[in-house]
């Protein structure tokens, strides 16, 4: 009995030392500040989060833009993201672009995408800013939507990162109606584009507008890292094969080899290849995880890693850090 009560007080003793550790490490990050900017499209203004380092005079430091998830808005607590950023000295953003994809305004509309520029050019104007190390991530919904300006407008960001991004909206929809009942994602989908596809020739062109495959192609100078967990689509909501198709979308603009069908099917129903390449087994220590894919088209890299429907900010930052363009500069403002 005695014993028995030792352990119970030692493993409170633990987890309640672990939750005092996570309290410290969150409250040792600097609070975010609000603001709100003008839209360059004439819209009611947007909110964001934000903050910088103190730097020397004369001194440029990285931005990183992190874009909030599917369900979520600029107030999302994305700490462990942030903490990169602090422990990095880069200024940091969410830009709200219009907020939960579940209206016609949101969900990578011309509307969103410029949310996400006025958000950039307000920060380029506000801070002392490296333009040749200028960020840009998202998980989910913002891995979705830093898929589509990779691909819209490529030329203003050194490079980014997406991860378990929806690249085809269609797609995602279909899967989210499997059924034969629209579910949350697919109902929230119909909401931003106007309805189910196939609804109207109208609503087809709002699929296609706002999805990464549409305009993946034009990314092909841009550094761009895609991954997704092998188990997602299973246990989250988003198929691994939506991040493999946007690589093949860059890699085929390039003329460069391609996943094959069969090896993404075989992700999706085995959870690993039959054949992996040399490069699939290889261990990468940033990411901790064993890898079931890893394949390179010049610029653009994708990975397939033992997990679900989540991020690694950690190695996300890292290979950001190593990467270094200039970017296209800000139109003067009139």
């Amino acid at each position: 009995m005695l014993n028995a009560r030792l352990l119970l007080v030692a493993g409170l003793l633990f987890w309640l030392s672990r939750f005092a550790h996570a309290q410290d490490t969150s409250a040792a990050l600097p609070p975010l500040s609000e603001r709100k900017i003008p839209s360059s499209l004439g819209a009611s203004p947007q909110p964001l989060r934000y903050w910088g380092p103190q730097v020397r005079d004369g001194e440029r430091r990285p931005l990183l833009v992190l874009l909030h998830t599917w369900s979520s808005d600029y107030r999302q607590d994305r700490s462990d993201w942030q903490r990169e950023a602090v422990e990095r000295k880069w200024f940091y953003v969410q830009p709200n672009f219009r907020g939960p994809n579940q209206h016609p305004d949101a969900c990578g509309s011309k509307l969103a995408r410029q949310d996400v520029l006025d958000a950039l050019d307000w920060a380029l104007d506000e801070f002392p800013v490296d333009r040749s190390r200028v960020y840009l991530a998202g998980v989910s919904g913002g891995g979705h939507m830093t898929m589509l300006m990779a691909g819209y407008v490529p030329e203003r960001f050194s490079a980014a990162s997406a991860w378990v991004g929806i690249s085809d909206l269609r797609r995602w929809y279909e899967f989210h109606a499997r059924s034969g009942t629209p579910g949350k994602y697919a109902q929230m989908i119909a909401k931003s584009c106007g309805g189910a596809p196939g609804m109207s020739a109208e609503v087809d062109d709002q699929y296609r507008e706002r999805s990464p495959l549409t305009v993946m192609h034009r990314a092909t100078e841009l550094p761009l890292d895609l991954n997704a967990g092998v188990n997602d689509g299973h246990s989250g909501s988003v198929p691994v094969e939506h991040t493999i198709l946007a690589f093949n979308a860059v890699a085929a603009a390039q003329e460069l080899p391609v996943v094959s069908r069969e090896e993404i099917d075989q992700l999706w129903g085995n959870r690993c290849l039959t054949e992996p390449q040399e490069s699939d087994t290889l261990e990468d220590p940033l990411y901790g995880r064993e890898l079931f894919l890893r394949r390179i088209a010049n610029r653009a890299r994708v990975t397939i890693f033992e997990g679900g429907h989540e991020a690694l900010p950690h190695a996300a930052c890292e290979w950001l850090s190593r990467q270094q363009r200039e970017t296209a500069v800000t139109p003067p403002k009139k």
